[in-house]
């Protein structure tokens, strides 16, 4: 049988069309069905090769009825690839950095229109990471069954092959250079928009603390009308099995480098309130349902994404020294915990 439609994807394909000999592209695996219908993960790159120069990843679609993730990184991609024809400026910023995208993890969860991938696992669970503190009974993860939400997958089996080619991309591309920056754009919380980073699992600081207070610091200064809450997630809740606690602490093994993950959770409640029969679509709850809503936030968070590029390629004028990473660490405690 033939897979559901899935435009997200057909749109994604077309950018690697447009981009050919302008960005280089992989299948790093495929996503089955029980009807028999099949989905590439892909994995598209930009910029150099050289693992001294610094990189940010680009993720999206995880949760399969959270689309606006998985459009928002689409858009920023086809926004490159359409300047990549005339931007000469871009071109030579390309020379400093890397940009790896893999905008739908979960093609077969956005096709079914779940937020669990089609073996019933929720991709955000199923790291082999434990929380240290209790949490919320079922969203913080549980392995009762995959037919309840926030699903786990059984303990002995290994990660999921989407969340298995995640680790595979972040090591190769991320893990192998002295800088590296991550975003992972999902949907659904609250009426904010927040930029999440670790730990999920505890409340605990990370290793990395003054480094994402001093990235927090030039965005605010850079952008001053911003509209986004900055914080470690562990403010709101604690969850098992989360897949960026999971690649941060695999990259704390190589204390000589740095790689800040970060998520973007677009808070889908205002766009509830502003289209209350949202509420009677299943994916109304997750996305802007009217176009020209669907527009604005695509355009809001482009600034985010582009910011998230040229901060990498600066890294060196703005991550903290040795004389001023004290204070930087003591402002992100009393900021956030």
């Amino acid at each position: 049988m033939t897979a559901l439609e899935l435009p997200e994807l057909e749109a994604l394909e077309r950018i690697i069309e447009l981009g050919a000999g302008l960005l280089e592209h992989r299948v790093v695996c495929q996503v089955r069905l029980a009807n028999g219908g099949a989905y590439p993960v892909h994995v598209v790159t930009l910029g150099n090769p050289d693992n001294k120069v610094p990189a940010v990843g680009y993720f999206g679609g995880v949760h399969g009825l959270e689309r606006i993730g998985a459009e928002v990184v689409i858009a920023y991609l086809h926004s490159l690839v359409m300047r990549l024809q005339w931007d000469s400026s871009l071109h030579r910023q390309l020379e400093t950095v890397r940009l790896v995208f893999m905008p739908i993890v979960n093609p077969g969860g956005m096709a079914l229109g779940t937020r669990a991938n089609p073996n019933g696992v929720d991709l955000m669970r199923n790291a082999p990471v434990e929380a240290s503190e209790p949490v919320p009974f079922l969203v913080g993860g549980q392995r009762i069954s995959a037919g309840l939400p926030w699903y786990r997958g059984a303990r002995e089996d290994p990660m999921e092959p989407e969340n298995q080619a995640v680790c595979d991309v972040v090591a190769a591309e991320l893990f192998s250079r002295d800088f590296s920056l991550s975003v992972d754009c999902h949907s659904g919380f609250g009426a904010r928009d927040r930029i999440w980073f670790p730990f999920a699992h505890k409340r605990a600081p990370i290793a990395h603390l003054a480094e994402m207070q001093a990235l927090k610091n030039i965005f605010v200064q850079s952008h001053s009308h911003h509209r986004y809450v900055i914080e470690p997630q562990s403010l709101q809740y604690l969850a098992h099995g989360d897949l960026w606690d999971h690649l941060y602490l695999q990259s704390c093994t190589q204390p000589q480098r740095v790689f800040l993950p970060l998520t973007l959770e677009m808070g889908s409640w205002l766009w509830v309130k502003k289209n209350p029969r949202q509420l009677f679509s299943r994916h109304g709850m997750f996305n802007p349902l009217i176009e020209h809503r669907q527009q604005r936030v695509l355009r809001q968070h482009h600034l985010l994404l582009d910011f998230l590029s040229r901060a990498a390629c600066g890294h060196p004028l703005w991550l903290p020294t040795p004389e001023n990473r004290a204070q930087h660490h003591a402002q992100a405690l009393q900021d956030w915990y």
